[in-house]
């Protein structure tokens, strides 16, 4: 065979080694839409998100500069990120106003820390993106806006990203983004904008799943019915953007003080719950009385005044032979709720 055949030998391969990387990458990313688009649980995407990354760009360090809430002003690392040796001094946040933000909205690509230097001349508002020292910067782009920013570290193979792996990179941001967009989208249909725990409805829906899977494995499953005393003395005395300021101060100490995994609603009015997974009665006492002290000893601030706020709590374990239903469960919390009422307020009652 003379020399143009094993030429034409050897291009044929390649062409078709292309090809069949083009078709195993596309499969992966037809998994990688799946996974993403399989939750609307924002802590769980992140993380899924990440772990995708790091394994599609063979990197040994992500993360995912994102809002932490609806409306936040600013893109956060916060604890999204997985390799990265993080200096508490450093401020890792970027205002959605920096024109580096306006940049990847106008020109969507991969950029490195040269490239943005060599745009802005400054990376002055990037202090947090230029601490981690990302080998690349995609940024997350859904309906014409930036919803993330996603850097990658070294790669295992220490090779920087060619043109094409790039662009593969900007597909898996792409997907990425669009399920951010989604879980944020389920947010505002689940979530009291004003005290940002989840709503009743879906409190009822997730508990009744819970009692579900915890009838299935025998595990316990616990909730908490409390309400703040004396509410309407805060709203006639001092108005109702006072009553406002003590819903959201109770709601916050309620959220610092249960764990990532339990769920936190606003009931309605002044009247909230939480649910419980793999905990019994005694231990729901204990993160019952735990909230108890920590609104009992926090005063809510309002317009210079120190204003003294406690809470009644009810405690309730799942019991699949009497709860029947998620209202015979609340009920029962909520009986115990009326017990602290009853009994001089500021107090934990379990349920019967």
């Amino acid at each position: 065979m003379d020399d143009s055949g094993t030429a034409h030998e050897v291009l044929g391969d390649a062409e078709r080694e292309a090809y069949e990387k083009e078709i195993y990458d596309l499969r992966q990313l037809l998994e990688i839409s799946k996974s993403l688009n399989s939750t609307l649980d924002y802590g769980i995407l992140i993380d899924s998100i990440l772990y995708t990354i790091m394994a599609q760009m063979k990197v040994l360090k992500a993360g995912l500069f994102a809002r932490k809430g609806i409306d936040t002003p600013y893109f956060s690392l916060h604890r999204n990120y997985k390799g990265f040796e993080i200096d508490h001094r450093v401020d890792y946040s970027i205002a959605e106003d920096h024109p580096a933000i306006k940049l990847f909205t106008r020109q969507y690509g991969c950029y490195t820390l040269e490239d943005l230097m060599r745009r802005f001349g400054s990376l002055q508002g990037l202090e947090g993106l230029v601490a981690l020292g990302p080998s690349l910067i995609v940024p997350l782009k859904a309906k014409g806006a930036i919803n993330g920013i996603l850097v990658l570290g070294e790669r295992i193979d220490d090779v920087g990203f060619d043109a094409y792996e790039r662009e593969y990179a900007l597909t898996i941001a792409a997907l990425a983004a669009t399920a951010i967009n989604n879980a944020f989208l389920f947010e505002m249909t689940t979530t009291d904008m004003m005290t940002r725990l989840k709503m009743k409805h879906y409190f009822y829906t997730v508990l009744i799943e819970r009692m579900e899977q915890a009838a299935i494995g025998e595990k316990p499953l616990s909730i908490v019915m409390l309400d703040i005393d004396f509410f309407k003395k805060f709203n006639d005395t001092y108005g109702h953007l006072c009553g406002d300021a003590v819903l959201k101060q109770v709601a916050r100490l309620v959220q610092e003080n249960v764990r990532t995994m339990d769920l936190a609603a606003r009931y309605g009015g002044e009247e909230f719950c939480v649910l419980l997974p793999d905990v019994g009665l005694e231990r729901a006492c204990l993160v019952a009385e735990r909230i108890r002290q920590a609104v009992a000893s926090t005063p809510t601030e309002y317009e210079g005044r120190a204003l003294c706020v406690t809470i009644s709590l009810g405690v309730a374990q799942y019991d699949p032979q009497r709860d029947v239903s998620a209202k015979s469960l609340i009920d029962r919390a909520d009986r115990a709720l009326y017990y602290s009422k009853q009994n001089g307020r500021d107090r934990v009652t379990k349920a019967d």
